[in-house]
């Protein structure tokens, strides 16, 4: 295989990495994956979880363009939530255990059974280049393989080195081998590299647990399921448990201070502030008496549980400590260590929009090596780049949604606009369109896009018009009929059933109560008959619509700034008014577009309006006809 030519070629086969070469293999593209070990593909390293906030709108994003993680997560999933189901549709989404096993099971069978998609163990070490753009790559064991795309999804493995107590040694992650030489090869290319810090937890034996002691947490029925297009969630649910760290168990985590490599200094990588270790938070908030641990199983048939809420870099006489000093793990075994990890990421401002690299033409990154933490991001990302590489090869327009089009739209964005200097972790809070984002609509916002690039299936799109067709159908039934007189329910009567599913006391469920009582009411029959996801979103539009009437407005209001495009080759130094700190951030990232350049930091609104005028003052110039 040595010398072989290929589309397209990407280092690394995790969360980023395998949604990548699906999509690209799918869309008819040669993709050649080359990964340290065949048996991690697809491997949830750290925690066995997918979605949570904002992070379970990314998958379903994911699944509404045709991606995979939704479909796997679904296969994989032993217990299925709904977070924040009492606050608005928003800020609710969807979380689930996996079984880790089978969830790399089904990645891999995906990932096999490919055509046009060759996998390779090896360790990319250096980027081959010609007429400076990306020709191919040359791996740890001499092999050389050429393609016009290059995508890095390199995780934490770039110069990893993982830290227990003050003993520290170069790993990947936990049993498997970092990658040496790429970051050398990126840094002769000029690119800017920084190092990043991460974190795991301790794994303890199933068997050593006292459950009696903890405080069970089960998953909901019916259950939720990440896509939009798949079969119902196939594995038996089981429930997660409960405990909390104590005053005792901060003493001894305090005892370790002097040996912790985060405070000793021998970490210099940057940890991520919305993640904390337990160690940090215990520094960090020492007021807080005690701290939640979530006992999660790693499967059905594991013996292993993970201890969420603990993650740390200890040495492991205070891990073992701790842990017996925690309500239900007095005698709990340790299978596996807690541990930090630091590795290196490119400043991800270094990117183009499609998140291919500005000074490198032909290479792409996503995942980690951009400065994210999670596996949602780190799969959002690798869809992104890989629906970006098939619009290059089929020469279709790029892929690039607004902020108030996606979350993975907001999450490169701020990448490469912002950049990061910590792990980047998404929230729903840092969309300032998030009322427009919801886990229900997120096929209405995006499905199409999945069709135009040729990702989206015909059963798939299909399936997407029905759910459109249904919406569509239960909204004007529900523009027509009004409430009669029914026993019990006389405040509603004579009200439009709209204008009555809009009262704060109303729910989808108890009108159809209310219209069963009616002769022939047809939005009777379709709330009886439709999916309780279709009701719940026709709900949503429905009781939010004041709300999402401004939110549109707002985005009309803002788009003339996304229109006012900004030339590739714009000399800065030539906008009159501009500070020279503003012309270097200007100059380093080469916003395509005011609305973009607004969100750089230090960019003032008196910048903005030099940059407007000096649009403006161009587009007269050009449309005066000479004398």
């Amino acid at each position: 295989m040595t010398d072989a030519t290929f589309d397209c070629i990407i280092a690394g086969a995790g969360h980023a990495g395998s949604e990548a070469a699906c999509a690209l293999a799918r869309l008819g593209l040669s993709v050649l994956v080359i990964t340290s070990n065949l048996d991690r593909l697809g491997y949830l390293s750290c925690n066995p979880a997918i979605g949570g906030l904002a992070k379970g709108h990314m998958v379903r994003e994911i699944d509404a363009l045709g991606g995979m993680m939704g479909l796997w997560a679904d296969a994989a999933g032993i217990q299925f939530r709904t977070l924040n189901a009492s606050k608005g549709p928003a800020v609710r989404a969807t979380r689930a255990q996996m079984d880790r096993d089978c969830y790399q099971r089904v990645v891999k069978d995906t990932l096999f059974s490919l055509a046009g998609l060759r996998l390779w163990q090896d360790s990319v070490e250096e980027l081959t280049t010609s007429d400076n753009a990306v020709t191919g790559v040359i791996t740890k064991l001499g092999c050389r393989f050429q393609a016009k795309h290059v995508l890095l999804t390199t995780g934490t493995f770039l110069e990893g080195m993982i830290h227990v107590g003050l003993k520290h040694f170069s790993a990947g992650r936990m049993g498997d081998a970092a990658a040496h030489g790429l970051s050398a090869s990126l840094a002769a290319h000029g690119l800017k590299l920084g190092r990043l810090k991460t974190g795991t937890t301790p794994r303890l034996l199933r068997s050593s647990i006292d459950f009696s002691k903890l405080e069970e947490q089960k998953g909901d029925t019916p259950l939720p399921q990440f896509s939009f297009q798949g079969p119902r969630p196939p594995l038996r649910q089981v429930s997660c448990h409960i405990t909390w760290t104590n005053a005792r168990a901060h003493e001894i985590i305090k005892t370790g201070f002097d040996r912790s490599p985060l405070f000793t200094g021998v970490i210099q990588g940057t940890g991520a502030r919305y993640c904390p270790s337990i160690e940090d938070k215990v520094a960090r908030f020492p007021h807080h008496e005690r701290h939640h641990v979530f006992l999660e199983p790693e499967g059905l048939h594991s013996q292993e549980i993970y201890a969420n809420g603990i993650s740390t870099s200890l040495p492991l006489d205070i891990q073992q400590a701790m842990i017996h000093s925690i309500q239900g793990l007095e005698q709990a075994v340790m299978l596996r260590p807690g541990y930090a990890i630091e590795y290196d990421f490119c400043d991800p401002t270094q990117l183009g929009p499609t998140l291919e690299c500005k000074s490198l033409p032909g290479l792409w990154m996503a995942g980690q090596i951009n400065g994210t933490s999670g596996y949602e991001e780190a799969a959002a990302q690798g869809l992104w780049a890989a629906l970006n590489i098939a619009a290059v090869h089929k020469e279709l327009a790029p892929f690039t949604p607004r902020r108030d089009q996606a979350y993975m739209a907001v999450l490169v964005d701020d990448l490469v606009t912002l950049g990061t200097n910590e792990p980047y972790r998404m929230f729903t809070s840092r969309a300032e369109h998030r009322l427009l984002l919801r886990e229900d609509n997120a096929d209405a916002r995006l499905s199409p896009e999945g069709r135009r690039l040729g990702l989206l299936s015909d059963q798939a799109w299909e399936n997407f018009q029905r759910r459109q067709e249904q919406k569509a159908t239960l909204h004007a039934c529900l523009e027509r009929e009004h409430i009669g007189v029914h026993e019990g329910y006389e405040e509603y009567k004579g009200q439009n059933v709209r204008d009555a599913l809009r009262r704060s006391d109303m729910t989808m469920q108890k009108l159809g109560e209310i219209l069963a009582l009616q002769k022939n009411s047809r939005a009777a029959q379709l709330v009886h008959e439709l999916p309780e996801d279709i009701l719940f979103s026709v709900q949503t539009d429905i009781k939010y619509a004041g709300y999402l009437a401004r939110e549109q407005q707002l985005v009309e209001r803002s788009r003339h700034l996304a229109e006012s495009l900004l030339p590739a080759d714009l000399d800065y130094r030539l906008v009159p008014g501009l500070t020279l700190e503003v012309i270097e951030k200007l100059s380093h990232i080469r916003p395509l577009n005011l609305a973009q350049a607004s969100r750089i930091s230090g960019i003032t609104p008196a910048a903005l309006n030099c940059l407007e005028i000096h649009l403006h003052k161009k587009r007269r110039t050009r449309q005066t006809p000479s004398s």
